[in-house]
């Protein structure tokens, strides 16, 4: 498993699109996920690959001078489990703070609310995230959003 950053929007558009439509437990909403394809043109695009096959991707973007967002990433259904999740937040790190960034947060579904959003939670929290706040209406009322933190 080999992590890569990419440059090219199209291909950043490309891997986003074939990543986020085998996850529609997570992302069955169909302006929200393409929203996440056309913006990660914009962002810092980290690729796992596996046989030279993007099978993840992570995204990051600035959301302050000292703070980067970690805004959208997945891993293909086929390769959950087996590192390149981890490895992706792992590089993400190191590339956030290689830019001068001092803190990285990540937003998803609060605890609780849903079971793959559990799995998503414990995810973020095995990586070294950080419980920051819960905002029950930035989203909408069914979908109470965390924010996560952690200092690079």
């Amino acid at each position: 498993m080999n992590i890569v950053t990419i440059k090219d929007k199209e291909e950043k558009r490309t891997i986003a699109r074939k990543v986020l439509e085998n996850l529609l437990e997570w992302f069955e909403v169909d302006e929200s996920r393409e929203g996440y394809i056309h913006d990660c043109a914009d962002w810092t695009f980290l690729a796992a690959m596996d046989d030279d096959k993007p099978v993840g991707f992570l995204c990051l973007k600035e959301t302050g001078k000292a703070t980067v967002e970690l805004a959208v990433m997945g891993v293909m259904k086929d390769h959950h489990r087996n590192g390149a999740g981890r490895k992706l937040v792992e590089t993400a790190k190191g590339v956030a703070k290689a830019d001068g960034y001092e803190f990285m947060q990540v937003k998803t579904v609060k605890m609780g609310m849903y079971e793959d959003y559990d799995r998503t939670n414990l995810f973020y929290i095995s990586c070294g995230f950080k419980e920051l706040e819960v905002f029950p209406l930035l989203w909408d009322e069914a979908n109470p959003c965390q924010i996560y933190v952690m200092s690079l």
